[in-house]
């Protein structure tokens, strides 16, 4: 099997309240249809230092909303994040702490770890996004095959997902170029840079970087 897709070779950093969450996945997108479930659970029994703004909207310290962002249940916001203008969450979204979803920034089912960036213009739907990732401007996530059928990840070993709807996975550290697409089903590696504008697909490993589609170099 491919070990680069699983779940503990992807994550190294996760909240302590996302960790049942995390260990009861073997590979990540497997967290994807126990999200709204799992935030509802949280959202419930309460997380120490956090508060229930709004029915289903639960916040840590310190995070930021704009007046003009919106925000739907169930969500849980880490500490010290923010929305800025426009920025949507279209519900069951988890959020570690100091994380930016920006400008017209549109999240709907997905967990984001601490440190996560997604400040202008992106889409992030049934996806994973690891320890201080980020996306450049206008990077999105697709997470519907134009095809139709269920998503596929590609890699050493093709893992049928059994999902209709699955976005991206990246890693800890993974940084996307702007404008870039990341097609259903792609897993980024720890650590490694695509360029802008790259349609990713498949499994990229980590510590490398993304030059295009099929041209990947290792870091040095």
């Amino acid at each position: 099997m491919d070990k680069r897709v699983k779940t503990k070779e992807l994550f190294s950093s996760v909240p302590a309240f996302l960790l049942p969450l995390f260990e009861g996945a073997e590979y990540p997108w497997q967290m994807l249809p126990r999200i709204k479930e799992y935030a509802w659970a949280l959202i419930e029994r309460g997380i120490e230092g956090y508060h229930e703004i709004a029915e289903g909207v639960l916040v840590g310290e310190g995070v930021r909303i704009h007046p003009t962002a919106t925000v739907e249940p169930p969500a849980i916001l880490g500490a010290h994040s923010e929305l800025r203008p426009g920025a949507f969450i279209r519900g069951s979204v988890i959020t570690g702490e100091g994380c930016v979803i920006g400008n017209s920034t549109e999240l709907k089912n997905c967990i984001l770890l601490d440190g996560v960036q997604v400040p202008h213009y992106n889409y992030v739907g049934d996806s994973v996004l690891g320890h201080h990732a980020h996306m450049g401007a206008g990077a999105v996530c697709s997470n519907l095959k134009s095809g139709g059928g269920t998503v596929t990840v590609h890699g050493d070993t093709d893992h049928e997902t059994g999902l209709r709807k699955l976005g991206g996975i990246l890693a800890d550290g993974a940084d996307i170029g702007c404008g870039a697409v990341v097609n259903p089903g792609t897993v980024v590696g720890k650590n490694t840079s695509v360029y802008p504008l790259t349609a990713l697909r498949g499994v990229y490993p980590a510590n490398c970087i993304v030059k295009a589609t099929d041209t990947v170099v290792k870091r040095k």
